[in-house]
């Protein structure tokens, strides 16, 4: 029978079928074999009456963390204060999304919480986005529930961001764990403990565990350079081909760079 992992709590796999029951299923020990481990977001095959994952069906794509499979677009949460501001692991996160061909979205989160001045700068950073191309929510924008219906969406972003805060407006019935964050670490307690879609908005919302920091693990320098989506509309104008942007010699984008 062929369902969706929608839930993973350590080696027991929550598995929607195509009529709606869910089935609790173990995997079978030929994936440790086969170097590969079911997913939340796998469409799979099942043995209903003994309760095991047969087959996994092929991935559309799938982030490493947070851990998921099959998904439409990402809502990268970015908050503006505690934990601050970074530009830096943002376009992190923008690059990782674009190369698994996921669609990112933007949300700062806890303006409410930063002097006019701070306010500035940040409008800065989200006229910014918008200009290159991104879909740049507030928290507090009604129209972000808009986005959701007939999709697979992944939270990410920092742990303390307020990615569960967000799904709690989003659906006040969820009642998800929100917790405060560290003043000393300036992030905040992993109050997500697994990864699990919830059906939201029409939609399947994907809470997932925080984290505050990202690595380009498998990624090219020409990966990583060719995710950036505002180089795009210059890349074909510098001198050399395979121009990585950087310090060459009459590098269009940095051209550009210079110029703003």
């Amino acid at each position: 029978m062929l369902g969706r992992i929608i839930k993973q709590i350590s080696n027991d796999y929550t598995v929607e079928l195509e009529n709606g029951e869910k089935v609790t299923c173990k995997a079978r020990g030929k994936f440790r074999q086969m170097h590969i481990s079911p997913l939340v977001g796998d469409k799979v095959n099942i043995d209903y009456n003994n309760k095991y994952i047969l087959e996994i069906l092929d991935r559309k794509n799938e982030l490493i963390r947070p851990t998921i499979a099959n998904v439409d677009q990402a809502v990268i949460i970015t908050s503006v204060h505690i934990p601050n501001f970074s530009s830096n692991l943002l376009d992190k996160l923008l690059v990782n999304i674009e190369y698994n061909n996921i669609t990112p979205i933007i949300c700062f989160t806890k303006l409410d919480l930063i002097d006019d001045e701070y306010r500035k700068e940040i409008d800065m950073y989200i006229d910014y986005y918008k200009k290159i191309g991104y879909d740049v929510y507030l928290n507090t924008d009604e129209s972000i529930k808009e986005i959701f219906k007939d999709k697979v969406t992944v939270f990410a972003g920092q742990s303390g961001a307020g990615k569960s805060s967000l799904l709690n407006k989003l659906d006040c019935n969820l009642n998800l764990a929100t917790g405060e964050v560290s003043q000393a670490l300036g992030r905040g307690k992993h109050t997500t403990r697994h990864v699990e879609l919830i059906p939201v908005l029409g939609g399947l919302i994907a809470d997932t565990p925080g984290f505050s920091s990202l690595d380009f693990n498998g990624m090219s320098n020409e990966d990583i350079r060719d995710n950036f989506i505002e180089f795009n509309e210059y890349k074909d104008s510098c001198e050399y081909r395979d121009c990585m942007h950087d310090n060459e010699n009459n590098c269009e984008v940095k051209k550009q760079e210079r110029l703003e």
